[in-house]
């Protein structure tokens, strides 16, 4: 039985707007698609639901997750957005336009963050404290923008991908969650070895910090490899994800696990103005989704990353 208890994380954005379809649908055509967001992410809620507690879940854990929300999404389906909170998950940011960090401008970052926390928190009555970049596009060259993090009141970050990637990537970072320190843009703790870790000084003498938790890769012959979601999760046999994530557990660490709500809909609308390699990244094993999912959440525990609010309380 798996007693670590992991990170799940939705980003909740709809097909027509992720980046490998940027070239080709553009944010002033989304509204002449149909939206599938809904109906996808309501499945994913009610799956959380039926884990919750329940024999099928190992030691009979509570299952919750972090969502995180675009703002576009959330200003057309604001009842989907308070029902994923009065199901006990946690509500964050991804941002409000979908777009990658390194094709927007300081003033148009900040904007597009505010906006969206804005959103969020006056739909449901709380404090939004987590962010996630679209794509991942927090890189060695979009640092700043953890800065504009933390001049908006966010706490943490988890946008950090430490691997190569023609998109995104940050193979240097730390590779478990770690402390950014804003002033030096560098990480001042090599990472948090336990979620309630408070015995270094720096975790309460420099509040000019945020949280990172990084998305989780297995080290193999020092290089980082993803294993952790998304199309990894999709191309990669499920036991081979299940062992490498298991690997991570089996060093009493917690791994971070994502998902996009249309990586679950077998019937999603085929764009074909698109590479072979953007339609192979988006459509590989597609059908596939629904069932390892679900073997996933037999196997292992999730939590959202709000529920380690003992680390969280300690950087505000």
């Amino acid at each position: 039985m798996n007693l670590i208890t992991n990170y799940l994380t939705i980003d909740v954005e709809d097909y027509f707007q992720i980046h490998a379809f940027s070239k080709v649908i553009k944010p002033e055509q989304w509204e002449n698609y149909d939206c599938r967001v809904e109906k996808n992410t309501r499945y994913i809620l009610d799956l959380l639901d039926t884990y919750n507690g329940s024999d099928k879940t190992p030691n009979c854990e509570r299952t919750t997750a972090t969502f995180f929300i675009l703002g576009w999404i959330a200003e057309r389906y604001p009842l989907l957005v308070k029902d994923i909170h009065q199901h006990g998950h946690e509500i964050a940011s991804h941002g409000y336009g979908h777009q990658v960090i390194y094709h927007q401008k300081p003033k148009e970052f900040q904007e597009d963050v505010r906006v969206s926390k804005e959103i969020l928190e006056d739909l449901i009555g709380e404090e939004v404290i987590g962010y996630r970049a679209p794509t991942y596009s927090i890189t060695e060259n979009t640092l700043w923008a953890l800065r504009i993090l933390g001049e908006e009141s966010y706490k943490y970050d988890s946008s950090i991908f430490p691997i190569k990637h023609d998109y995104y990537g940050f193979p240097s970072a730390p590779r478990f969650p770690f402390l950014w320190d804003l002033d030096s843009q560098e990480p001042i703790i090599e990472e948090l070895k336990k979620p309630n870790n408070s015995n270094n000084p720096k975790n309460s003498t420099n509040p000019n910090t945020l949280l990172e938790f990084p998305i989780s890769t297995a080290n193999l012959f020092g290089y980082n490899l993803p294993c952790s979601g998304g199309g990894y999760f999709r191309l990669l046999p499920y036991f081979i994800t299940r062992k490498a994530l298991k690997h991570i557990n089996k060093r009493e660490k917690p791994f971070m696990f994502y998902l996009h709500p249309w990586e679950i809909d077998s019937d999603l609308p085929k764009v074909e103005a698109v590479s072979p390699l953007s339609r192979f990244r988006t459509y590989v094993n597609i059908s596939k989704t629904r069932a390892r999912f679900k073997r996933l959440l037999t196997e292992f525990r999730f939590q959202s990353i709000q529920a380690y609010n003992h680390v969280l309380m300690k950087h505000k």
